[in-house]
């Protein structure tokens, strides 16, 4: 024998296997990265990913790493912050661009092509009141049962945090923020 171990092959999500519901949330880091994290480990193990990125710029550092695997899609919508537009009620273009997005990717997640499913910042458009928790809760009932999903963002309800399988708040115990600017290839 050897010593030597017999080494797991990958795998597809078997057809017997529930696909359950993430919520990463909080007003700490590592809400995306965490996402990231998941799409990275499935998609090294073969499944098919789809990452949706609400409110941040295209062409972020995790996004360019994530474009380039082959069973990973990516899909941006709305590359800026709402951050800037708190002050105000969100105004009907965004509102109604914030519902195209939702609408478009609930499609695609319920054709059934992902194992897992990230809504990356959607959680904020719940929070800004561009969409509702009720929209955000009937996703996770329309969803293909085996495909696994996952949301991020800060200000999850409480409805969204009991409907989901699990959830993880990020919370800030240090950082140098003010004092340090967001730096390239570490914050985004």
């Amino acid at each position: 024998m050897g010593g030597q171990r017999a080494v797991a092959r990958p795998r597809r999500l078997g057809a017997r296997r529930r696909g359950i519901v993430h919520v990463y949330t909080g007003e700490g880091k590592g809400k995306t990265t965490a996402a990231c994290g998941l799409a990275v480990r499935a998609a090294g193990q073969g499944l098919r990913v789809g990452f949706f990125q609400f409110f941040k710029p295209p062409m972020s550092g995790e996004l360019r790493c994530l474009k380039k695997m082959p069973n990973v899609s990516v899909v941006s919508f709305l590359p800026f912050h709402l951050a800037f537009c708190r002050k105000r009620k969100p105004a009907t273009s965004l509102r109604d661009a914030c519902a195209a997005a939702w609408q478009d990717a609930c499609t695609r997640i319920a054709k059934g092509r992902f194992d897992l499913a990230v809504l990356d910042e959607v959680l904020i458009a719940v929070r800004d009141g561009l969409l509702t928790e009720e929209q955000v809760i009937a996703l996770f009932a329309k969803k293909p049962a085996r495909t696994e999903l996952v949301l991020t963002g800060r200000g999850a309800t409480a409805r969204i945090l009991g409907a989901a399988d699990i959830a993880t708040e990020m919370r800030c115990v240090k950082h140098p923020y003010p004092r340090v600017a967001a730096r390239r290839g570490i914050e985004y």
